[in-house]
């Protein structure tokens, strides 16, 4: 933490990050947006009622919050205030990586990953264990779309025991699901 921020009151920061988190997710709205011409109007009610119960269904499980778009992306923005979505945005890298199809691609995709997120001192470094991270750096020398199986299991329990939670209860997501 940078050390102008470190002597501010926890009351400041936690005030900042919601803040921060609130406007992040008012730039996602649509409604907030442009003007849309009377022709548009039943469209947008139908998607104005499909993403409320959408924004409902995100408390049901995380895996609900996952298939969603627009779900990842509020949860996204949510981390970002808690200055850890390197854990979601390891787990969509892990998810994109699984659709590589060609073994040149798959090689290279996969080095790129483990020096972002999985290498000790990578510059997005995830919280895995040693041991996962060992395990994962051997998955290297043979490339597959599963090599990063166990680092993103456990990244994605952290995130669904930990963040997710806290997501939940956060103001951003309250005033979400009051709209709905």
């Amino acid at each position: 933490m940078c050390r102008g921020l470190a002597t501010l009151p926890i009351t400041c920061l936690e005030r900042a990050k919601d803040l921060k988190t609130r406007l992040g997710i008012l730039l996602h709205k649509p409604e907030l947006g442009h003007r849309i011409g009377t022709s548009n109007k039943l469209q947008l009610g139908s998607r104005q009622r499909d993403s409320s119960r959408e924004v409902l269904e995100w408390r049901e499980s995380f895996d609900q919050l996952l298939k969603s778009k627009s779900g990842v992306t509020a949860f996204h923005t949510f981390l970002k205030t808690e200055f850890s979505e390197e854990n979601l945005d390891f787990w969509l890298a892990c998810e994109d990586f699984k659709k590589t199809r060609s073994k040149t691609k798959l090689a290279s995709k996969a080095n790129r990953i483990f020096e972002e997120f999985v290498q000790s001192e990578a510059p997005r470094e995830v919280n895995i264990d040693h041991e996962t991270r060992e395990i994962t750096r051997k998955n290297l020398s043979g490339a597959t779309s599963a090599c990063f199986n166990e680092a993103q299991a456990k990244t994605r329990t952290l995130m669904e025991k930990d963040s997710y939670p806290r997501f939940l209860k956060s103001a951003s997501y309250q005033d979400m699901t009051k709209q709905a």
